[in-house]
């Protein structure tokens, strides 16, 4: 048998059929796989756990036989410590990926969250995890590689990074409930700073909005968005609100799990003026939804009208979700507790409301200071 070395593999002829191998003289199993055609491919021969196998190494000239040696000799120390090569090789060629990852995360996860996140999602995967992580295995994903997709994406959007990372550590945790993994290498990445941005309209600046929407040419628009003011809902809720979903003898909106953002059943009481609005909407409505389009589906959103609006009230930067925060910040204003405030807003968890927590300040330094009037300054000043 001769040396498989480079000099051997360059002279060495294909055979006139088939193909050929050429063993080494020294180490064992290894050869030089010729066919007729020319292809010249480095291979192992093992035997382990009772049954021969062939590892296939590489191709020459793309591996040279130096290194073919070398990696020959690695396989065979692995060999000897009862690890199969080519076992390894194949679980790793089928090893999920993360584009598998993304298929299996929207069949079992995506039934649980509303078509607006459903939506959100898909965009982050689309855009950010796929093109830059979707080839590799997902037991082969470290934590460097993760890091970088979040640095990649913070370079413009520091925010979009955090929602991007916070996906995909959910996903490797469900790949974990699947047995992919055994660690999640998103976890504990550094997230980037977020400043909440929260406006609240004055008095003044309601009076302006009620004012402009009476004005609006869209009238079912400008509806909706009184409807946003009066209940402080999400605009996709109040978009896809149909007729069955309210009770308007009792003044209940009752809120289906797939319409919430949590997926759990709401029961929220509506105000006198949102059910004024209602019901004079009712007079003139069909049975399905509340703002419908002419093909039957729902208003898919405000934009054009909602740009009109803060141009026609001067406030440029108002968007839509702080008719929200400011639906919360009068309710404060007037004494309301938090946990009132969350059911009234559709909050499942009470440390969503907490951001609203701030803005008790001001009653609250207003009833201390009755007690100063009252008490303090008619007995300690004296």
């Amino acid at each position: 048998m001769p040396k498989i070395n480079e000099t051997f593999v360059k002279k060495v002829e294909p055979p006139t059929a088939n193909h050929k191998i050429h063993y080494d003289s020294e180490i064992p199993g290894f050869g030089i796989r010729i066919t007729k055609a020319g292809t010249k491919s480095f291979i192992l021969n093992y035997h382990i756990n009772k049954r021969e196998r062939r590892f296939t190494i590489g191709k020459f000239p793309a591996w040279t036989a130096a290194a073919a040696r070398d990696k020959a000799k690695e396989l065979r120390r692995l060999i000897d410590q009862g690890i199969d090569p080519q076992k390894e090789k194949t679980e790793r060629r089928d090893a999920p990926t993360v584009t598998d990852l993304w298929t299996e995360y929207e069949k079992d996860h995506f039934p649980t969250l509303s078509p607006r996140s459903q939506t959100d999602q898909r965009g982050m995967w689309a855009n950010y995890i796929l093109p830059e992580l979707g080839m590799i295995a997902v037991r082969e994903l470290n934590n460097r590689q993760v890091r970088h997709l979040h640095a990649k994406i913070s370079e413009k959007t520091p925010t979009r990074a955090n929602r991007v990372l916070e996906v995909l550590r959910k996903a490797l945790n469900l790949s974990i409930e699947w047995e992919w993994i055994t660690r999640n290498p998103a976890n504990d990445f550094r997230r980037n700073s977020e400043h909440s941005r929260e406006k609240y309209l004055t008095a003044d600046q309601y009076e302006r909005v009620f004012a402009a929407l009476e004005k609006m040419t869209n009238q079912k628009a400008a509806n909706a968005i009184r409807l946003l003011i009066l209940t402080g809902a999400r605009r996709g809720e109040v978009l896809g609100l149909e007729w069955p979903d309210l009770d308007l003898e009792l003044g209940i909106w009752n809120r289906p799990p797939h319409k919430s953002k949590d997926r759990k059943r709401k029961r929220i009481p509506l105000s006198n003026e949102a059910l004024m609005l209602l019901r004079s909407m009712h007079d003139v409505a069909g049975a399905g939804f509340l703002f419908p389009t002419s093909k039957g589906t729902h208003m898919p959103d405000l934009n054009r009208p909602w740009r009109w609006l803060r141009s026609e009230v001067e406030i440029p930067d108002l968007r839509i979700h702080d008719l929200r925060h400011s639906f919360a910040s009068v309710l404060v204003s007037s004494g309301e507790t938090l946990e009132t405030i969350g059911k009234l807003l559709g909050h499942s968890q009470h440390q969503t409301t907490m951001r609203y927590a701030h803005l008790m300040d001001d009653p609250l330094r207003s009833a201390a200071n009755s007690f100063s009037d009252q008490a303090v300054k008619g007995n300690f000043r004296k």
